[in-house]
């Protein structure tokens, strides 16, 4: 196969599930042909990554997925996406390893919030506390101009209950769960727009989407730009990786 991109995913697998099927029906293909060709590389054995960012003493995520990385560069695809926003901890460790581009999730998802909402003040960030705690997004949510708030601690446990007791433990959203996470974040800490920065969370978007507030889906976000990246590819067309965000 040639003129393909890869999926590193499995991280967890019910959201890289997510992130195949709305690519799929975001394609709008008539026939078999018009899919994409892509290679989905479910990877469900990483160590967790919050344990490891949390606690060093824990096993490292980084060893199997540069594995992953060169695997796939080896196949040629013209660019890779990892399906796990935690998982850009090592991204430049990542990219360094390759020549093929990595498209990092959550700057793209903060470039597309600053485009969308440019008059957004304050900007809530519901993820892992491993994601809290390697500021990837917080840092990016701030070199954009946004105040931040990432709630207080009974918001974290309800975060983290929807993404490990539900998502993960029974591959299912709790809708009520998710839309009280998000009307707090809006009404008790003004927040204008809430990033998902989980992809378990950006499940449960794409499970209970029925809501009234504004938040930016880094997955969706990633989805609607690999479809745009492969439909180029599959015209023959250069592309400067540089300038998609």
């Amino acid at each position: 196969m040639k003129d393909f991109f890869t999926v590193i995913g499995g991280m967890g697998t019910m959201a890289t599930e997510s992130y195949v099927r709305i690519l799929d029906q975001r394609t709008h293909a008539k026939k078999d042909q018009d899919y994409l060709d892509y290679i989905v590389v479910n990877h469900a054995t990483v160590p967790d990554r919050t344990e490891y960012i949390l606690d060093h003493s824990k096993p490292s995520f980084l060893p199997p997925l540069l594995e992953d990385i060169k695997q796939q560069s080896l196949l040629k695809p013209k660019f890779m996406v990892i399906i796990c926003n935690t998982a850009h901890y090592f991204y430049q460790e990542l990219q360094d390893a390759t020549d093929i581009p990595i498209i990092h999730m959550p700057h793209l998802a903060v470039m597309t919030m600053k485009k969308q909402y440019p008059k957004a003040k304050k900007v809530g960030l519901i993820a892992t506390k491993g994601t809290i705690a390697d500021h990837i997004y917080e840092d990016e949510i701030k070199n954009a101009g946004f105040d931040l708030s990432l709630g207080d601690q009974a918001i974290q446990d309800e975060v983290e209950s929807l993404i490990y007791d539900d998502v993960k433990g029974k591959g299912v959203a709790d809708k009520d769960k998710y839309h009280s996470i998000l009307k707090t974040m809006h009404d008790k800490f003004g927040c204008d727009v809430i990033v998902l920065g989980c992809t378990e969370l950006s499940f449960a978007q794409e499970q209970a989407p029925d809501h009234e507030y504004d938040v930016i889906d880094a997955q969706s976000i990633i989805a609607d730009v690999s479809i745009d990246l492969a439909k180029k590819v599959r015209n023959g067309e250069e592309i400067d990786f540089s300038k998609i965000y």
